[in-house]
C-alpha cells in the first residue's frame, strides 16, 4: 500500500461545524404547512438571518413572517448551540406571547453530503406535537444558495410506525 493512501484520514466531505456555519448570512423564501384535505402546500413568506456567535457552536436565528391579519407580523428568534463532540444541537426558541422552548436534538450530517453548500444534516428528539407524545425529525437540505428544512412527525401514541409530514421552510440565500 502506497504511503499516502496509509496516512491518508478517513473524514467526511463537510462536518456539521462547517455545514452550519455555512448558513450564515440572510435567506428568504416561504414556511409552507401542508393541508391534508385540499392535498397541497400553502405558503407564507419568510424573512431568515443566521448570525455567528464566533465561537463555532453558537448561533442566533431570527425569522419573520406575517401570520395573518389577527396577528400580524411574528419574529421567531432562536439561539442555537451545538456541540459536535456529543452530536447534540440545543436551541432556545422565543416568540412574544409564548414560552420559551429549549430542545435538544441528536444531529448529524448524513451520507453523501460533499461540501459547505451541499448536504443533508437530521435532528431528531423525544417531544410532544399537537398535545401527543411524538418523535421529531427536522432534514434541512443545501443545495448551493438554497435550503429546504422538512419537519415531520412519528406519533408514539399509536401502533404506527409513520412519518407525517408537519411544514417545511424553504429559503434562497439574499447575502451575508
Amino acid at each position: 500500500m502506497p504511503v499516502s493512501a496509509q496516512s491518508a484520514p478517513l473524514t467526511a466531505p463537510v462536518d456539521l461545524v462547517a455545514a452550519r456555519a455555512s448558513m450564515v448570512g440572510a435567506w428568504q423564501g416561504t414556511l409552507e404547512y401542508r393541508d391534508y384535505s385540499a392535498d397541497r402546500w400553502f405558503g407564507i413568506p419568510v424573512k431568515t438571518r443566521i448570525s455567528d456567535q464566533g465561537d463555532g457552536a453558537t448561533t442566533i436565528r431570527a425569522c419573520d413572517f406575517d401570520d395573518g391579519p389577527k396577528v400580524g407580523n411574528v419574529r421567531i428568534t432562536s439561539v442555537e448551540l451545538l456541540d459536535a463532540a456529543a452530536g447534540t444541537v440545543s436551541v432556545g426558541t422565543f416568540r412574544k406571547g409564548r414560552v420559551a422552548e429549549v430542545t435538544t436534538y441528536a444531529i448529524r450530517i448524513a451520507p453523501g453530503s460533499r461540501d459547505a453548500t451541499h448536504w443533508t444534516i437530521v435532528e431528531e428528539t423525544a417531544g410532544r406535537d399537537d398535545d401527543r407524545p411524538a418523535t421529531l425529525r427536522l432534514t434541512t437540505v443545501r443545495n448551493g444558495d438554497t435550503i429546504e428544512t422538512l419537519k415531520e412527525v412519528d406519533f408514539l401514541d399509536d401502533d404506527a410506525s409513520q412519518w407525517l409530514v408537519r411544514n417545511r421552510t424553504r429559503l434562497t440565500r439574499m447575502g451575508e
